[in-house]
C-alpha cells in the first residue's frame, strides 16, 4: 500500500507546488501556450492549408475536448496531468522496491530544467510526450518480458506523445529502438506496435506530406535555435543538466548560478554510479538500447554547437522537407532526461547502501534526503509557477466580440501586426503566439517569420510571404482578397495605413479593431469541404485509439463474464 501511496503523494505535492498560481482564475498565456474559452473544431485546425503542421493534431484535440470543457479547465487538466504523470511515471519505472529511491526518480524527472524551460516557452504538447515517456519505456520493457496488456499500454503512451510532431517522432524512434529483439513473438509484436505507432502519427505525417508549403526551413534557424550557454560552463554542460533552451526569456534565473555546473557534475556522477545497478535489474540489452536512445538524444541536442554540426544541420533543414523539426535540438533531450533520472535514483540507492554500511543508517538517510532535494536546490524558481511567471490573465471582451462577428460572416482573416508573436498589454506584456487562429472560428493568416535576438528566421508559408511583400511595398491587403483584417492594439508601431486602404471598420475596441473587405468574394478553394487525406488520417488515428481503449475494456470485462458463466456450473457440481 505504501509503495503505491507515496509516489502518488509526491506527484501531487510536486504538481501543487509547481502549478500553484493556477489556483487563480483565468488563462496562462505564454509563447506557444494559448487556451481559449471555447475553441472551434475546423478544418484549419485539423490541417493548416499552407503552413507546416507544427500543431497537428494538437489544435484539433484541444478543440475536440473544448466542446466538453471550458478552456480554463482544460488547460489546468492538461498541465496538472503533465507534472503528475511525469513524476509518477518515473517513480514507477525505476527498478527498486525502496520508496525513497522512487521519490528520487520522481523529483529528478519532474523537477528539471527541461520541464521548466518548455513550460515557460509554452510547449505543453511536447511536455505531454515528456510525461508519457516513462510509461512508454515501462511498457516496452513489459512487452519484452511478456506481461499481458503491454502492447495496449505502449500504444497509449505513443498516442499521447503523437499530439505534436516532435513528440510523435521521438515516440516512433523510441519504439523502433526498444521494441525489436529476441523474446517470444517478437516479430509479431514489433510489426504490430510499429504499424500502430505510424498510424497514430498519421495526422501530422499526412498533413506535412500534402502541405502546399515547401517544407524546407531557413538554415539561419540552426544558429538561432542552437543550445545556449546558461552559465559559465557553456552550452554542453547546460544540455548535460537538461537545460540549454535557445530562448533566454524561457530560462529560470537560477540557471545562471555559478554553482549549477557543479551540481550538474554531481548529478552525472550519481547517475554513473547507478548504471551497474540498472544493468543487473533490467535485461542488459534493454539497458543498452535505452542508453543508446539517451546518448543519441543528447548528441542530437548538441549538434548545433559541435564542430561541423551547424553546417550539417543547415544543409539538412534546407534540403530535406520537415527536417526543421530538429533545428531546436534541446527539445530532443527527452530520453536523456529520463535515463538520467532513473540512473540517478539507482545511484542514490547504491551510494546510500555503501554509506550506511560504513557509517550508520542516519548518515545514509541524510544522503537520500539530499538526493531528493538536490533538483529543488538547483532549480528553486520552478516553484509557484516558475516564481510567478505562470500567472493567469483574463481574455479581453474584444476577442469574444470579434469572434462573434467573423463567425456570422465566415471568411479568411489576416491578423496584424503581421508577426507570429505578440506582446499584448492585457497579458502583462508577456510574449504569446498570435491568439487569433485559435480564438476565431475562421481561417486566420499570420506571419510565420521568427525573430530570435534580432535575427529573422524565414518561415515556410508561401501565402504569408506574399502578404509580407504587400505590406513592405505599401500596397493594400485587399489585393490578397481576405474577408477580414484584424488589428491588435499591441505595443509598437501600428500597421501602415496603406495596408488598410479599401477596407471598412466593423468594430473598434480598446484591444482589437476589425476591418471588412467590401470587395471580398469566395475563392474556389473556399468551397472545398475539407482536406480529405488528412481527415482520413485523423479518422484512422481516432479509430486506432478507440480500438486500444476497447481492447482494455474487453480485457477487464473478460474475467467478470467468465466468472458469471462459471458460477452456475460450480453450483450444480456441488
Amino acid at each position: 500500500m505504501r509503495e503505491r501511496l507515496v509516489p502518488h503523494s509526491v506527484a501531487a505535492v510536486v504538481t501543487a507546488v509547481v502549478l500553484a498560481p493556477l489556483a487563480l482564475p483565468g488563462y496562462v498565456l505564454r509563447y506557444d501556450m494559448v487556451f481559449v474559452p471555447r475553441p472551434t473544431l475546423s478544418w484549419e485546425s485539423v490541417a493548416p492549408a499552407t503552413a507546416l503542421p507544427r500543431a497537428v493534431p494538437q489544435d484539433a484535440v484541444v478543440a475536440l475536448f473544448g466542446q466538453l470543457l471550458p478552456g480554463w479547465a482544460l488547460q489546468r487538466l492538461v498541465l496538472v496531468a503533465i507534472v503528475w504523470f511525469a513524476a509518477l511515471g518515473a517513480a514507477r519505472l525505476v527498478p527498486t522496491d525502496r520508496t525513497g529511491v522512487r521519490v528520487v526518480a520522481a523529483l529528478w524527472y519532474a523537477w528539471t530544467p527541461y520541464l521548466a524551460e518548455r513550460l515557460l516557452i509554452g510547449q505543453w504538447g511536447l511536455l505531454v510526450a515528456y510525461a508519457a515517456f516513462p510509461w512508454l519505456v515501462r511498457a516496452a520493457l513489459e512487452l519484452r518480458t511478456g506481461r499481458p496488456g503491454a502492447v495496449r499500454r505502449l500504444l497509449l503512451a505513443v498516442a499521447a506523445s503523437a499530439i505534436t510532431p516532435t513528440g510523435g517522432a521521438l515516440a516512433l524512434v523510441a519504439v523502433g529502438v526498444l521494441v525489436p529483439g529476441r523474446y517470444p513473438r517478437a516479430g509479431r509484436s514489433t510489426a504490430l506496435v510499429l504499424g500502430s505507432a505510424v498510424l497514430l502519427s498519421a495526422p501530422w505525417l499526412v498533413a506535412g506530406a500534402i502541405s502546399t508549403g515547401a517544407g524546407r526551413s531557413d538554415p539561419a534557424g540552426v544558429a538561432a535555435f542552437a543550445a545556449r550557454a546558461e552559465n559559465w560552463a557553456g552550452p554542453l554542460v547546460s544540455l548535460a543538466g537538461t537545460g540549454g533552451i535557445w530562448n533566454a526569456q524561457a530560462t529560470p534565473a537560477s540557471r545562471a548560478s555559478v554553482l549549477v555546473p557543479v551540481a550538474t557534475v554531481l548529478l552525472l556522477a550519481i547517475a554513473g554510479c547507478g548504471v551497474p545497478l540498472l544493468r543487473r535489474r533490467w535485461p542488459a540489452a534493454f539497458v543498452g538500447r535505452l542508453g543508446l536512445l539517451a546518448a543519441g538524444s543528447w548528441l542530437a541536442a548538441a549538434l548545433g554547437v559541435l564542430p561541423g554540426g551547424a553546417a550539417m544541420l543547415g544543409w539538412l533543414v534546407a534540403t530535406v522537407p520537415g527536417a526543421g523539426l530538429v533545428r531546436d535540438g534541446q527539445k530532443l533531450l527527452l530520453p536523456y532526461a529520463l535515463a538520467l533520472a532513473v540512473a540517478g535514483a539507482l545511484g542514490t540507492e547504491r551510494l546510500t547502501d555503501r554509506i550506511t554500511s560504513r557509517f550508520n543508517v542516519v548518515t545514509g538517510r541524510v544522503l537520500l534526503v539530499g538526493a531528493v532535494l538536490l533538483p529543488v536546490a538547483v532549480l528553486p524558481d520552478l516553484a509557484f509557477g516558475a516564481a510567478g511567471r505562470l500567472r493567469p490573465v483574463d481574455w479581453p471582451a474584444d476577442w469574444a466580440t470579434v469572434a462573434r462577428l467573423t463567425a456570422a460572416r465566415p471568411g479568411e482573416v489576416i491578423s496584424l501586426p503581421f508577426q507570429e508573436y505578440q506582446r499584448p498589454a492585457w497579458n502583462r506584456d508577456v510574449v504569446v503566439i498570435d491568439p487569433a487562429p485559435r480564438y476565431l472560428a475562421v481561417p486566420v493568416l499570420v506571419d510565420d517569420t521568427l525573430w530570435v535576438g534580432g535575427r529573422a528566421v524565414a518561415g515556410e508559408d508561401p501565402r504569408a510571404a506574399r502578404v509580407r511583400r504587400l505590406i513592405a511595398d505599401g500596397r493594400p491587403l485587399a489585393v490578397e482578397d481576405p474577408r477580414w483584417v484584424l488589428v491588435q492594439h499591441v505595443p509598437g508601431p501600428p500597421p501602415p495605413a496603406s495596408a488598410l486602404v479599401g477596407l471598412r471598420v466593423v468594430y473598434a475596441g480598446p484591444d482589437l479593431s476589425l476591418y471588412e473587405n467590401p470587395a471580398w468574394s469566395p475563392s474556389p478553394a473556399a468551397t472545398v469541404s475539407g482536406p480529405g487525406p488528412v481527415g482520413v488520417a485523423h479518422l484512422l488515428a481516432g479509430a486506432a485509439m478507440i480500438g486500444i481503449c476497447l481492447s482494455s475494456t474487453v480485457r477487464r470485462l473478460r474475467p467478470v463474464v467468465a466468472s458469471r458463466h462459471a458460477s452456475p456450473a460450480e453450483g450444480e457440481g456441488g
